[in-house]
């Protein structure tokens, strides 16, 4: 049996005719940059998320970026964020001037350990930005506390948490603000590189709105940081056609998760954790092994795709050597990057599918 790692093909096959009827409205219309279904699908991700604010932007990155940005963040200032995550969440600290400081990470959630944020704030800390990694909320309760503590601002990290939930609430409703990223494998995914900050704060959500425009509050007076971080009409008219079938994708995300969860018990890979505060959408199924490399090449061999999110920790990228981080400093991170593995996941996949991912697992036996 084949099984892809993630398959966008059936999904866009089904919706095809809501998506050829959304492109040719916008073709017809020639509206392209900011129309009138950008502002639409802002009004719904927020109603959706249950905050009173969504701004689209260009991608992920960009919302964390322009989050910080509205937030006066820059040169001298430190944002805390987890070691294990994707660059992106580094990089928008970097592109401000500011300073991303690395905290260890939960081996059991893969989320920052809340029990090691207080000893990184420092009198220039300004900031925490919590991942839901791969989809499952990080313990806001415990971070809202701490930044309230420090007078801090929490910017969440949503890009692979869409419709996510903490204690009754979703992911983008628990800080002051949040990122989303419409990269087409996400829960929620475009054609294309998307994003979006969404916020209960009326100001950073003007400023935000201004910054990805040129900085215009009115046109042709350019008031802010000139950024050209416009969501395109196209994306937007593509992800309002998509958010309407999130929450049932979400749900078969959860079902392949726990049917593989029943599959791999008693196995020698380590499971994602449930607990009933949280709900996790399963952007990605990730297990740990520590045979990692050699189940990943097993797999491969019987036809089953894989990933590995992320091999190399942020403090040894290339670009963030010099952050005075030494090796075994971070020891569940870089235990994480050498056990992690990523196994098929999308809405679309089948029991057969999954079932047969956990038999050939379950069958590896390493050298």
């Amino acid at each position: 049996m084949q099984v892809p790692f993630v398959d966008l093909r059936s999904q866009h096959h089904t919706l095809r005719p809501e998506l050829n009827a959304a492109f040719q409205q916008i073709m017809d219309q020639c509206d392209f940059v900011l129309g009138k279904d950008v502002s639409a699908f802002e009004s719904e991700f927020a109603e959706f998320c249950g905050v009173q604010h969504a701004v689209g932007v260009a991608s992920g990155l960009a919302a964390l970026e322009l989050c910080l940005r509205a937030y006066g963040i820059g040169a001298g200032d430190e944002v805390i964020i987890p070691a294990h995550t994707f660059v992106a969440t580094a990089a928008a600290v970097s592109f401000c001037g500011a300073t991303p400081v690395l905290v260890e990470v939960e081996l059991a959630t893969y989320n920052i350990d809340i029990a090691k944020i207080q000893a990184a704030i420092t009198p220039a800390t300004r900031a925490i930005i919590p991942v839901h990694l791969y989809g499952l909320p990080a313990a806001m309760d415990a971070i809202m506390a701490l930044a309230a503590e420090y007078d801090l601002k929490v910017i969440e990290d949503a890009c692979q948490a869409h419709g996510a939930i903490y204690k009754g609430r979703l992911t983008g409703s628990l800080g002051h603000a949040a990122a989303f990223s419409f990269y087409p494998t996400n829960n929620l995914g475009g054609c294309g590189d998307g994003g979006m900050v969404v916020t209960n704060d009326t100001e950073l959500a003007d400023s935000v709105r201004a910054m990805r425009n040129c900085g215009q509050k009115t046109k042709n007076c350019h008031e802010l940081f000139p950024f050209n971080y416009r969501l395109d009409t196209i994306q937007a008219a593509w992800l309002r056609a998509k958010l309407r079938h999130l929450n049932e994708w979400n749900q078969k995300r959860h079902q392949a998760a726990t049917l593989y969860n029943q599959a791999l018990a008693g196995s020698d890979v380590v499971v994602p954790i449930e607990t009933p505060d949280f709900t996790h959408v399963y952007h990605l199924y990730v297990v740990r092994s520590s045979h990692r490399d050699e189940l990943r090449q097993y797999l491969g061999e019987k036809g089953i795709g894989t990933a590995i999110h992320y091999p190399i920790p942020i403090h040894r990228q290339p670009f963030y050597r010099q952050n005075g981080i030494r090796h075994g400093d971070l020891t569940c991170t870089e235990q994480l990057c050498q056990e992690i593995i990523s196994l098929p996941m999308f809405p679309d996949i089948t029991d057969e599918q999954v079932e047969y991912v956990a038999d050939c697992v379950r069958s590896f036996s390493p050298a």
